[in-house]
């Protein structure tokens, strides 16, 4: 899927990581305890749920299938870029470029360093009739400039896109403009 983050999905800046610190609380061993064992397993599931939902993708799930499950891992993680890029996507795949045009666009305010969701915010605008692409299209090519890992992700991303939908017009005008 056009997410392809090779950490977990909580690899962002440590306030978006889901911790309860127990330091100079007061608390009891047992009541510390048991947040730190509250919030490590309210991490582990929204890493579990992305990485469930990417094997899913991979294995040919269905996109509408796939949806509530990254809307519901959107929920749980709202400050996580990685998240709402693969929701973005689904929703594009999905010929819902509106719902794709919230999702990217919080995707780029979270990370505007991620190629792909200012790709996929691109592709939503098209679609969608909106003005701006240009800017977001300039930042995209220079992310790819900079990093060969992002050019491949990019280019391996675009490649499932045409694998999911051949005909896509949008795709396509975002490819050759990103890696004119």
């Amino acid at each position: 899927m056009p997410c392809p983050y090779r950490g977990n999905i909580l690899n962002e800046p440590k306030a978006y990581r889901f911790t309860v610190s127990t330091e100079k609380r007061g608390c009891t061993p047992l009541v510390c305890k048991a947040l730190s064992f509250t919030s490590l397993t309210m991490a582990q599931t929204a890493e579990e749920l992305f990485s469930s939902g990417i094997e899913r993708y991979s294995n040919g799930e269905p996109v509408g299938d796939l949806i509530p499950l990254f809307k519901s891992l959107c929920d749980r993680a709202p400050k996580s870029s990685p998240a709402w890029t693969c929701l973005s996507w689904l929703y594009l795949i999905d010929s819902k470029p509106e719902l794709a045009l919230k999702a990217a666009s919080r995707a780029v305010k979270l990370n505007p360093q991620d190629p792909q969701a200012r790709i996929n915010l691109s592709m939503a605008m098209i679609e969608t009739g909106k003005k701006g692409v240009r800017d977001h299209i300039e930042a995209a090519q220079q992310l790819v400039t900079i990093s060969e890992e992002l050019k491949t992700d990019v280019e391996e991303s675009i490649a499932d896109g045409f694998k999911r939908k051949p005909d896509w017009k949008s795709l396509k005008k975002v490819q050759d403009w990103v890696f004119e």
